[in-house]
């Protein structure tokens, strides 16, 4: 959009991936529709904004709260839906599931905010990411202030894990998670990326130069529990590393070439004791290299192994996520029921 378009009213569409959400939904819900009409309210956003929840493949009653909203919430804004939902097929994971909710809405709206549906991603700031979009900017990331409330190991291991990332050349900013505004031409770049493994964090420096940041205190989960384990987060730190950086294998280079310097070494020191008679049979000389060689080979096997299975990921070219049904078939589906 120009700087001319943007003086209107734009299309908010709010995108909030949930799985197994049933406690905390009734709660998020009527706040995210609070929001979106005090921003309406105060002609910040367009009447016809919304709020779309895409539930990842969920075994508990998500998916028929998100239903009973959408249909409520089309009632009482006179056949506007305020709230939408897509219900994904199967499971597909965090990343995934934003993305398909991102790509959904990239034609219908100007811009589009991430956010997670515990609401821990403050909604208060809103106003400040909307002001910095419409001053220009593509991208706002939502950073972090504080961590104080999260655990000294997550704190720790997050802290370890930016810097590592940056180390090794990846572009992403500390303390944010994929709370971010993007704008239609931005989600436009972002449906142009085909690969299989998404890691969104490290992504926005890729769809576009003009980026801004606001600062936000994450909120306490309001009930339930987070969904996201410990395995699930060492999961998406190693995506994120071997999705954007081909380090681990000029590491494997380096140690290698290193290993052959201190080979040659030994090769020198070994030969010059034959020459002076002072070679002494003993199994450490033996054993000390063969474990050394042989455990840096099988970590290199597993390295190597892991950016071939993404390789073979990539190559089978199968969808990263499936919708299987959207709140407007479910009202069609009911509309036809009760006409038959």
């Amino acid at each position: 959009m120009t700087m001319q378009e943007r003086k209107k009213l734009p299309t908010l569409a709010l995108v909030l991936p949930c799985y197994n959400e049933e406690q905390v939904l009734p709660i998020s819900l009527p706040a995210v529709s609070a929001k979106i009409a005090e921003l309406v309210a105060a002609k910040i956003i367009g009447p016809d904004s919304f709020a779309l929840f895409v539930d990842d493949g969920s075994r508990d009653q998500s998916w028929d709260i998100l239903v009973a909203a959408a249909r409520n919430s089309q009632e009482l804004k006179g056949g506007l839906r305020r709230i939408r939902a897509i219900s994904l097929a199967v499971n597909v994971g965090h990343q995934n599931a934003l993305l398909a909710g991102l790509t959904h809405v990239a034609s219908r709206c100007d811009m589009a905010i991430s956010l997670d549906a515990d609401l821990q991603h403050n909604i208060a700031v809103f106003e400040e990411m909307i002001a910095k979009y419409m001053n220009g900017a593509e991208i706002v990331l939502g950073i972090r202030a504080s961590t104080e409330k999260q655990s000294w190991f997550k704190r720790q291991s997050s802290r370890l894990y930016y810097r590592l990332l940056r180390s090794i050349g990846v572009k992403i900013i500390a303390n944010h998670a994929d709370f971010r505004l993007m704008s239609s031409r931005a989600l436009r770049h972002l449906r142009q990326f085909d690969e299989s493994n998404v890691f969104l964090r490290a992504m926005p420096s890729l769809l576009h130069k003009r980026i801004a940041v606001v600062s936000y205190n994450q909120l306490a989960r309001p009930a339930g529990r987070s969904k996201y384990n410990l395995s699930k987060m060492l999961s998406l730190a190693w995506n994120g590393i071997t999705s954007f950086s081909i380090f681990p294998l000029r590491l494997i280079t380096a140690i290698g070439f290193m290993i052959f310097l201190v080979s040659i070494g030994f090769s020198v020191n070994a030969a010059i004791d034959w020459f002076n008679h002072r070679t002494l049979p003993g199994w450490v000389s033996v054993t000390l290299p063969l474990y050394l060689l042989g455990g840096i080979l099988m970590l290199s096997i597993g390295i190597v192994g892991e950016y071939l299975g993404k390789i073979f990921v990539e190559v089978k070219r199968r969808p990263r996520y499936i919708i299987d049904l959207t709140t407007e078939d479910k009202e069609r589906d009911m509309e036809k029921d009760h006409h038959d």
